[in-house]
């Protein structure tokens, strides 16, 4: 289970590269113009518009990432099949859709139907994309269906999977969402802590994008609470309380958030820092300016699960300290250096200029915790995975006839009878396979190969070293 959560954190890596720029333009526009949104500025109402692109349809990104990357081969045919799988649940589980389907008003379908374009179904499209690549994508049809056969069934056997998905969600989701509505309002009378327990949750239900389910609860009119509109209004708010349900998250994101960004470059592989500056630094200061958190959370909520529970009950403990004392401050967008500035003019604002040393503090509590953990726990965040090891680094193939180098080391795994699927990384030809009783050391050494590793009963990696695209492009060929 581990180690499928850590290839899915990696698939994540290449969508979630794309969010950090996006997040900062959308949050310079939204500094220009914090009250209209781009209705008071054309320039704002660009960089909004262009940040909320990707922004707006991480889902879609998602899909295609994750489906490209959980494939056996990472072939294009299967990011095709995760937007198909996309395409289908989203469309089937739409308002409009589901109001047809039951023959009612739009305005009495489900408010979980409003909110089905998560990454949650973006993650589940992809792994349903690729699972259907991986298992169909060499099908034989008869001759009468033979255009069909092989790739191009992929998309129509995904078609079909997602409407059975689809027709498990339509009953499921509303019930989840309702349960997490009922349960946010369960919490209400429980002051502070109920602020903690619903931080908490927030964070923890990220992935899975009904966190928007609690948010409903809280921040607006579901229960009454419409924490943000009286923070922002005054009306019908009291001071001292209004804001206690948005103060919490600015210390984890303006400062917390960033210091365990510096712990995971720290503690990254020497060889592998510059690899992991861009995204890291590129995603803390999302984080700061904006409040987009994001891009930061899935580059480690996959690969490193406890750390990241350990980040959500950080954020819950942050929420629940700043109920407690007598300081508020909320946001329009998320809690991030603008809406903390503006939150000094709010109505229901008191002391936010608090935020800053207990900011300081969680930053500190963050990166000690951070790096504490990823060292003692050997965990795989960014830059630290067993992709490749320093003296890997310097392997010296026998030539450079990359056919023959991939010829022998098919003949010493066991033939293509004997092998599952082909990956790579960095370094390493990565290979499931059916036995090991048929993999023969010496024949594979024989190519000019420094190692072999058996991390499983059908798992063997051969450490080529950086030539190791050249080989697995050829040994693909061979096994095809």
């Amino acid at each position: 289970m581990m180690k499928y959560l850590q290839r899915l954190g990696k698939s994540l890596m290449l969508p979630v590269a794309c969010l950090p720029v996006a997040s900062i333009l959308m949050g310079i526009g939204y500094w220009m113009d914090p009250t209209g949104w781009g209705t008071n500025s054309v320039a704002a109402a660009f960089l909004i518009k262009a940040g909320g692109a990707l922004i707006d349809n991480m889902g879609i990104l998602f899909a295609i990432g994750i489906a490209v990357g959980m494939s056996d081969d990472n072939d294009g045919t299967a990011g095709l099949a995760g937007l198909v799988s996309w395409l289908m649940i989203t469309t089937l589980l739409a308002s409009g859709t589901v109001a047809m389907l039951k023959g009612i008003d739009v305005k009495l379908v489900s408010a979980a139907f409003g909110h089905i374009e998560t990454q949650f179904i973006g993650i589940l499209s992809g792994l349903i994309g690729a699972s259907c690549y991986n298992r169909f994508k060499n099908t034989r049809l008869p001759d009468a269906l033979g255009f069909f056969s092989g790739k191009r069934c992929v998309a129509i056997v995904t078609a079909g999977v997602s409407i059975i998905a689809a027709l498990i969600l339509f009953f499921v989701w509303p019930l989840v969402y309702g349960a997490l509505v009922n349960f946010g309002k369960s919490i209400i009378n429980t002051g502070a802590v109920g602020a903690g327990i619903y931080a908490f949750f927030n964070r923890l239900l990220i992935p899975t994008g009904l966190h928007h389910a609690l948010n409903s609860v809280f921040w607006f009119d579901v229960a009454g609470i419409n924490d943000l509109g009286k923070f922002w209004s005054g009306k019908g708010g009291t001071l001292g309380v209004t804001g206690m349900y948005m103060t919490g998250f600015f210390p984890v994101m303006m400062f917390g958030l960033p210091a365990g960004a510096l712990a995971m470059y720290h503690t990254a592989k020497d060889k592998k820092k510059k690899v992991v500056y861009g995204l890291l630094l590129a995603a803390a200061i999302s984080s700061f300016f904006t409040g987009v958190t994001e891009p930061l959370e899935f580059a480690f909520m996959f690969l490193a699960p406890g750390l990241y529970l350990v980040h959500a009950g950080l954020t819950g403990i942050s929420a629940f300290i700043c109920a407690s004392l007598p300081v508020r401050a909320g946001f329009n967008f998320s809690a991030g250096l603008v809406d903390f500035v503006l939150s000094f003019k709010a109505p229901m604002a008191q002391n936010p200029i608090l935020l800053l040393p207990i900011g300081l503090a969680f930053g500190v509590i963050y990166y000690v915790v951070f790096r504490l953990m990823i060292v003692k726990f050997n965990l795989n965040t960014p830059g630290r995975g067993e992709d490749d090891d320093s003296e890997e680094l310097n392997v010296t193939l026998a030539n450079n006839d990359y056919t023959q180098i991939a010829s022998i080391i098919l003949q010493g795994v066991g033939g293509k009878e004997n092998v599952v699927s082909v990956d790579n990384c960095v370094t390493r030809l990565r290979l499931e396979i059916k036995s090991q009783t048929n993999v023969n050391e010496k024949v594979i050494k024989s190519a000019g190969i420094s190692g072999i590793i058996r991390p499983g009963k059908t798992s063997l990696q051969v450490i080529v070293g950086t030539q190791v695209q050249f080989v697995a492009d050829e040994f693909k060929k061979l096994i095809r």
